[in-house]
């Protein structure tokens, strides 16, 4: 089955969910490390932790370790091939062309058990400002069955030079189930009307941003305005560091969640070989699924540190509650 059979399928059906199915089952057929990696899936251990008004998950994926100890350092992406450039692809992989933007393409190394990359044509920097409405569309076409996220340039991106979102089932973490309890529980209103609802949520582990509504240039609008307050708060030269999940409904809209961070590693993952836990905090593990590529670090991984690890990454406090201030402000004022 050739890229155009899928990508005409997907045009044709006005929506890209059943071709990415079809382009995974026939990836399945004719990549077999693809192959086995989905196969291995079914292997992989898992054991979650109760907090209130929500769970994670930890994962022991091995078929993880080279993201999650990707070197991203500017030195190192200089002296490799960007891996999400069509001509540095391997020669079994394919994909789907995604509005001549985008390639839809089936990560070889899954969390999800149907699990996408979804990377630029062009080699273009890992940058949500200017592909924000990409997202939005992306997460709006693919909606009947998978959740889109972002991970920031210094927040879980393995390839930063490169534009990429990703794309995973509905369902498969706790987030999903967890989010109307936490905003019930956990949230305060920053905003709301008729077109868009904005909430702050603090669990006690994780800082968040969440946008519900249906109306796309809303949105959009207010994506600038949280943007450049959590740029200024987080006083950065760079882009603010934030991992993003964006959902859509057919009844309700978007709802968007942007994560707040204070660091892209945690010291654990520095640490000296005894205490050493790779584990790098990404969407996903925002979302409820962390994920260590090792066996010892599965094993070894407690309530109290993934409280420790989430509490280094995360937002600070006081700021989340400034922003959330600031944003608040500057709606009411247009």
């Amino acid at each position: 089955m050739s890229n155009e059979i899928t990508a005409f399928l997907a045009n044709k059906e006005n929506d890209w969910s059943p071709a990415a199915k079809l382009l995974l089952e026939e990836q399945k057929k004719n990549w077999s490390l693809l192959s086995n990696n989905y196969k291995s899936l079914s292997t992989i251990e898992v054991k979650e932790f109760e907090f209130n008004n929500f769970k994670l998950r930890v994962q022991f994926n091995p078929g993880r370790i080279t993201s999650t100890s990707a070197d991203v350092s500017e030195t190192s992406i200089e002296n490799r091939k960007c891996f999400l450039c069509k001509e540095n692809l391997p020669p079994e992989q394919r994909g789907i062309l995604y509005k001549n933007n985008f390639i839809i393409l089936v990560n070889p190394f899954p969390i999800f058990p149907e699990h996408f990359t979804i990377a630029k044509t062009g080699h273009v920097p890992q940058e949500i400002i200017n592909s924000f409405e990409d997202l939005l569309s992306l997460s709006k076409d693919l909606s009947k069955d998978y959740i889109v996220f972002y991970n920031g340039p210094k927040c879980g991106a393995s390839a930063p030079d490169h534009l990429h979102f990703q794309a995973g089932n509905k369902f498969f973490m706790p987030i999903d189930f967890d989010y109307k309890n936490l905003k019930d529980k956990s949230g305060e209103i920053i905003f709301y009307n008729e077109d868009i609802n904005i909430f702050g949520i603090d669990d006690g582990l994780r800082r968040f941003i969440s946008f519900e509504s249906s109306d796309q240039e809303a949105i959009t609008k207010l994506f600038g305005i949280f943007y450049s307050s959590y740029k200024y708060i987080s006083d950065s030269s760079e882009e603010p560091k934030l991992n993003i999940l964006s959902s859509y409904e057919k009844d309700t809209g978007w709802r968007i969640i942007f994560f707040l961070r204070e660091k892209h590693r945690p010291s654990h993952f520095f640490a000296g070989e005894k205490d050493k836990i790779l584990l790098s905090p990404a969407a996903v593990d925002y979302g409820g699924v962390c994920i260590t590529p090792l066996k010892k670090d599965f094993e070894r991984i407690t309530k109290n540190i993934l409280i420790e690890i989430f509490h280094e990454v995360s937002f600070d406090k006081n700021n989340f509650r400034y922003l959330a201030k600031v944003l608040e402000e500057k709606i009411k004022q247009i």
